[in-house]
């Protein structure tokens, strides 16, 4: 059996008559995607064991099959629905830039996205904001989410939330998370205020009526040295998981990215770290994508990350986000406007400043063995700091090249491919 075929079928785990079990299938030019009960997840499956499950054939499989990720994908496999920039918390670091009047979508847009991501066949929405258990209509918008046979997952920062809303949100939700980016006195240093209290209470109603509860920590300079004590309390709740996102300088935290963006020292740590909290505290740790510089200057063997699905920045491929005013971009940190929600054109023609990077980076992202995983790291970063082509500066490797080349420019990025090689969506 090829490599790729032990691969895939090996990241299912479970015999064939576990495929029932599955809500939702994909065929993709590899072969396809079952969204999974037990465990919970996504399961990539090449043609020969799509075709073994008696599954019809795909005019998506007319041709020699690409290697995983070698295409985007026919849909993203998760969307980040950004329903408001509506919040009054006013964190200091908002990469939204949420305001207590800031733009929404209507709850007739929201659905109606839906729907249109449904038809597409994407299996997640993330629903967040801004707050948005502040919008009246959440609830209502999870539910219809539910009903197209999408998986809603909530991140909130839980100063909203009460025992009621616990006990609906509980029995609709997939996943959801709190933002808590410190205990106490590291939340304030973190968020610019005092919530840690109600962050804690929000967790606790939660996980009353949900086990898929968690905390989304937004790490940076401030706390990166002080978030075992954050894991260790994630343990005490019995939480699911607990998601470490690097600090970006989208939004509010544009203006604080130099002071709060993490030490090299730092960066360096995070991978080992977050290893030993998972095997100390039998907890999920999970790394955001724009951490995968840091994650492969350690250089895991790639075979095993790959099996893993780690991977740096898929924006404009698995991920993409629809934001308050109801236009596409790659990511919700970031870049180009696509089009419309609406528009069923959009993903097959779009994303182009996502999708080309490995096509066209430069040096030291060019001979790197970790291109094809990696992708260049945060484009985000990379434009803040002058420039959406150049490899992410916040990368070891890439220190590391500058060390050893002073004053010596980045190796220019290449030139986009012929339009009859662009990498794009076929069908």
């Amino acid at each position: 059996m090829p490599t790729s075929a032990r691969r895939e079928r090996a990241r299912v785990g479970a015999p064939r008559a576990r495929a029932s079990l599955a809500p939702q299938y994909r065929p993709e030019r590899f072969g396809g995607i079952f969204s999974m009960h037990r465990p919970r997840g996504l399961a990539y499956v090449d043609r020969d064991y799509a075709r073994s499950l008696g599954l019809p054939e795909s005019p998506l499989w007319e041709g020699p099959a690409p290697a995983l990720g070698e295409v985007p994908l026919s849909a993203p496999t998760e969307v980040h629905l950004v329903l408001s920039r509506r919040c009054a918390a006013g964190c200091s670091g908002c990469y939204v830039d949420a305001t207590p009047d800031g733009a929404a979508l209507s709850e007739a847009d929201a659905k109606a996205a839906l729907d249109r991501l449904a038809e597409m066949g994407v299996f997640h929405v993330a629903l967040g904001g801004g707050e948005a258990v502040d919008l009246p209509y959440l609830l209502s918008v999870a539910r219809h989410a539910r009903a197209r046979g999408l998986v809603p997952n909530l991140t909130t920062s839980g100063l909203s939330v009460d025992e009621p809303f616990a006990r609906e949100a509980g029995a609709i939700f997939g996943q959801l998370n709190v933002s808590v980016d410190g205990l106490r006195e590291d939340y304030e240093r973190s968020r610019g205020f005092d919530g840690f209290s109600h962050a804690e209470k929000a967790l606790r109603l939660l996980r009353a009526h949900s086990p898929h509860v968690g905390i989304n920590c937004v790490v940076s300079r401030d706390n990166a040295d002080r978030l075992g004590p954050l894991v260790a309390f994630a343990k005490r709740l019995r939480l699911s998981e607990v998601e470490l996102l690097r600090f970006k300088p989208a939004g509010r935290g544009a203006g604080v990215f130099e002071d709060r963006d993490l030490t090299p020292r730092q960066a360096k740590r995070i991978y080992p770290r977050a290893l030993w909290w998972a095997v100390r505290h039998r907890i999920r740790i999970k790394l955001d994508c724009s951490f995968a510089p840091m994650i492969f200057a350690h250089r895991p063997p790639k075979r095993v990350v790959d099996f893993f699905g780690v991977q740096g920045c898929v924006g404009g491929d698995v991920l993409a986000s629809i934001m308050p005013e109801g236009h596409w971009v790659g990511c919700s940190f970031g870049g180009p406007r696509e089009g419309r929600w609406d528009d069923p054109e959009v993903w097959a023609r779009g994303f182009s400043a996502f999708r080309d990077y490995r096509a066209r980076a430069p040096e030291p992202c060019r001979s790197c063995d970790y291109l094809s995983l990696c992708r260049g790291g945060c484009r985000v970063v990379a434009q803040a700091k002058g420039d959406w082509w150049q490899p992410d500066p916040g990368c070891p490797r890439v220190q590391a090249w500058r060390e050893a080349h002073p004053g010596e420019p980045l190796g220019s990025a290449r030139p986009p491919p012929a339009e009859g090689h662009k990498l794009r969506v076929v069908g």
